[in-house]
């Protein structure tokens, strides 16, 4: 693989911690702003909506531009936004400065991963992409973590001032490693745009939505499943939520291999088996050490879906790779939304926790549904063998 993965990663890792990091500093964030709790969880929701909004915004006002140079200007975008955050000395001023970042979010991971693609042979091009996602699962595992705890220590814009460094670093790694791309062809505003009327992309992104949503409708309330079902302590979920990170990291690695050899065979055994882990943990969670095995397990079946659904993405929308791959971000922060409001839902309506995984396992067999009609819909003359 080559070096310049790692800058890529490198970038993937500071712009996952910068999106997640705020859920661990909420209280923090909210007592230095005098804000309530939930209103600072707005900046989760805020950051969220800038992704979803921005990413085939941003996509569009790039289209012109080489790809090297398109995510070089959008880490400074990044840098700036963190900067700005460091910096807010009000509610209002912070929401500014992170839905500026979140712009930057979905159109590089998009881009970044077109890129990631076309830096190896046709046969690694999946785990390429996954090397790159790697950055974002290990966000999760270290940088979340870490950063929360940098933020407690030193006030929570020493974390926006530490990802700032990580972004400057990532920057240079960008220029020094990223190839100019000679056979890059000039990408016209109107071709991609046109490239929007196949049918099998947008099955491609509801895919995509309903792989989220399955998987957020679980993650977003794992930690009072945890804490009133499986009834464990709070440094357990801390320890939970590192574990899950690793399945995350594991089972990303597994899913570019897997997607290599065969998009639509991975896709269809990942969710799959989202679906039967998140069945199994609604009566696992009763007990710790089954709950603890299945929620890793349910990791690796999560995160081995992401690089075959970006590849497939791209090759359903082949004469706008930027711009396909960039609303697959957006349709991920989408069924992110959803996935959150369904478990929220479940809750709401007396169904209890252990009901929450149920729900999930339901949006994966909806996802699974929608993996079945787009591959059959996609065996026609002129296929790729690997579609």
């Amino acid at each position: 693989m080559p070096v310049s993965l790692l800058a890529l990663a490198l970038s993937a890792f500071a712009i996952g911690t910068t999106e997640f990091v705020i859920m661990g500093l909420l209280p923090e964030v909210a007592r230095d702003l005098q804000v309530s709790i939930p209103s600072a969880g707005w900046l989760i929701s805020g950051y969220a909506l800038g992704v979803a909004i921005g990413a085939p915004i941003m996509a569009l006002l790039t289209a012109s531009l080489p790809r090297k140079r398109t995510l070089i200007l959008l880490m400074v975008i990044f840098i700036v936004g963190n900067i700005f955050c460091a910096l807010a000395y009000t509610y209002n001023l912070l929401m500014l400065a992170r839905v500026i970042t979140a712009l930057c979010h979905g159109a590089f991971f998009g881009i970044g991963a077109v890129v990631a693609a076309s830096l190896v042979a046709p046969n690694k091009q999946a785990s390429a992409v996954a090397l790159m996602f790697t950055g974002l699962t290990l966000a999760n595992v270290l940088g979340v973590p870490l950063g929360t705890w940098f933020g407690q220590l030193f006030g929570w814009r020493a974390t926006f001032w530490a990802v700032s460094v990580i972004g400057v670093l990532a920057f240079i790694a960008l220029i020094i490693s990223l190839p100019v791309n000679k056979e890059e062809k000039p990408v016209h505003l109107g071709s991609e745009v046109s490239a929007l009327a196949n049918g099998k992309l947008w099955l491609s992104l509801l895919m995509t939505a309903c792989f989220a949503a399955a998987m957020f409708a679980l993650f977003s309330y794992i930690a009072p499943l945890l804490l009133e079902v499986t009834g464990i302590s709070d440094r357990g979920v801390s320890w939970t939520l590192f574990l899950i990170g690793a399945g995350l990291t594991v089972g990303n690695i597994l899913g570019g291999k897997m997607a290599d050899r065969k998009v639509s065979t991975s896709l269809i055994l990942s969710f799959s088996l989202i679906a039967v882990f998140s069945l199994l943990f609604s009566w696992t969670s009763h007990a710790l050490w089954l709950a603890e095995i299945t929620l890793f397990l349910w990791a690796m079946a999560t995160f081995a879906t992401v690089p075959g659904l970006q590849i497939n993405v791209v090759r359903h929308g082949k004469e706008a790779p930027n711009l396909v791959s960039t609303l697959n971000i957006s349709a991920f922060n989408v069924g992110n939304a959803v996935g959150a409001w369904l478990g929220g839902a479940v809750i709401g309506g007396g169904y209890g926790l252990t009901a929450v995984p149920v729900a999930a396992a339901a949006m994966a067999l909806l996802g699974l549904l929608v993996c079945l009609i787009t591959f059959r819909r996609s065996r026609g003359p002129g296929e790729t063998a690997h579609a």
